[in-house]
């Protein structure tokens, strides 16, 4: 059974002989009952263009409604046709560009890329990142000199009769291994319904699950139907391949976990965390004023500027606490104890955002965190201050941390109004899996913030319902993706 085609306007266009790759005409392809009711095939689009509304458009376009995988896919071609992505990822591969062009004499370049690679050697890494940011089988970048700088100018595909003659044997190689990889691994016996991506990152300093919860997590993805990989950020190309992602990496709007969401999120997948859930957990303005606007109660906030450092100790008090728009688990967090420790802390802050929030310091033995997946408490941990320290995790130095105590608590053990009033919290959010924390002073339940992509560690977090927590969250994903199967038949 086929289950790779290459699109083509005219088969002259396709010069090579790969094995196991069928080569079909695009008007073919868009037309004959046969690949419009081909399961389970992925599509490589190599019209000569993708211009709105042509053929190479509707090849990308007619495969996802077929539920086949194109390459590129439409999020793909309509990022190539961006000015702000293009300039997006020059800014992201800045130094990689300026090391890989650095011997170029010329003022203009040209980086042919052949399935993520590039005839010469010393030119392969930057094409695997482009390849990776753009995923279409044949490419081109164009790059010019800007005032002694390398810049990105654009990049498309290549019409594959466009390839030199010298080209064609390295291109052949490359396309054959690129066919032959195994395009999705997983382990069960069955075929799996759908396939679920979770997205890890291993060197990462304070990750929201530890090596254990994440095998756990597959193992419970597996077990309600999901087909599983592990992957990471150099398989950004790859997201069409899936029909969910699973966020646990921690999650920033300028990150490249963004980006997958988003992309992910373009493509068609169920996404957590979502791109409007990192957006508005990661900015602590944007919370400070949906919770005042809800009125949830929440400790005396304010939301400072140039102009209104005076006003906030009157305001607030002293001690206060500083938090950067983008701040998380304690990083971007500060106290101060008088006014002229204010000015200089907020400065500081000033000098990378044009707001942030101004809060007053509730001291607390520890605070509720409360696990929210699908507008729903699922868990409840007491997060007790580090030992010797105001916050839950105490920064020694660079790449050493200390943290408080963490404490599983029944959910119906807590206090009276601690899971409903994070639920309200969460729900302000959307309905995806939140972490909400929580202090509990006197008979009054304050929000403290809302966090996405919250942590889930083995033997904390899933300590009361064990295994079912892992389950309950890979159920929900499965569910949300049969719902969105349905709505699209």
């Amino acid at each position: 059974m086929t289950v790779a085609v290459v699109a083509v306007s005219n088969v002259a266009d396709w010069p090579l002989d790969v094995p196991g790759v069928e080569v079909v005409l695009a008007r073919d392809y868009l037309s004959n009952p046969r690949w419009s009711q081909s399961k389970g095939l992925r599509v490589y689009n190599l019209c000569r263009g993708y211009k709105y509304q042509s053929e190479g458009y509707y090849v990308s376009l007619l495969a996802a409604a077929r539920g086949q995988v194109p390459t590129p896919s439409l999020a793909t071609i309509l990022d190539m046709r961006s000015r702000t992505t293009v300039r997006a990822v020059d800014d992201e591969l800045e130094d990689l560009i300026q090391r890989s062009l650095s011997a170029i004499k010329s003022d203009e370049f040209v980086l042919s890329i052949y399935f993520g690679s590039n005839v010469a050697k010393r030119y392969r890494r930057l094409a695997a990142k482009l390849f990776n940011l753009f995923p279409a089988p044949l490419l081109r970048a164009h790059f010019a000199q800007v005032k002694g700088r390398w810049r990105l100018q654009r990049i498309g595909p290549i019409p594959a009769r466009d390839i030199p003659d010298h080209h064609l044997l390295f291109v052949l190689e490359t396309a054959r291994a690129y066919f032959h990889k195994p395009r999705f691994q997983v382990h069960r016996r069955r075929e799996p319904r759908y396939h679920l991506a979770i997205l890890v990152d291993p060197d990462e300093a304070l990750p929201p699950s530890n090596a254990p919860a994440i095998r756990r997590f597959e193992r419970a993805a597996e077990k309600v139907g999901f087909g599983v990989e592990i992957i990471g950020r150099d398989d950004f190309s790859r997201l069409a391949e899936f029909d969910a992602l699973f966020i646990r990496v921690t999650t920033r709007v300028d990150h490249y976990t963004f980006r997958f969401a988003q992309r992910a999120q373009n493509e068609g997948l169920v996404v957590i965390d979502d791109p409007q859930s990192i957006i508005r957990c990661s900015n602590k303005v944007y919370l400070a004023e949906a919770l005042e606007f809800a009125g949830i109660p929440v400790p005396k906030t304010m939301v400072g500027n140039r102009q209104n450092l005076d006003d906030i100790g009157p305001a607030i008090g002293f001690p206060c606490v500083l938090k950067y728009p983008d701040s998380s688990f304690s990083q971007g967090v500060s106290r101060c104890q008088d006014a002229e420790e204010l000015v200089h802390k907020a400065s500081g802050i000033l000098a990378t955002s044009d707001l942030f929030v101004a809060q007053e310091w509730v001291p607390t033995p520890f605070d509720w965190r409360i696990g929210v997946f699908g507008g729903k408490a699922l868990f409840a941990c007491r997060y007790h201050m580090a030992p010797g320290h105001w916050q839950i995790v105490h920064t020694l130095e660079a790449g050493k941390y200390r943290h408080g105590r963490v404490e599983p608590v029944p959910l119906e053990a807590t206090p009276p109004g601690v899971v409903r009033t994070a639920e309200r919290a969460a729900r302000l959010i959307d309905n995806g899996f939140y972490g909400v924390d929580l202090k509990r002073v006197g008979r009054k339940n304050l929000i403290m913030e809302v966090n996405d992509n919250p942590n889930v560690d083995e033997g904390c977090e899933d300590a009361i319902l064990r295994n079912g927590l892992y389950e309950t969250i890979m159920r929900g994903l499965l569910e949300r993706v049969e719902r969105r199967k349905a709505n699209r038949r």
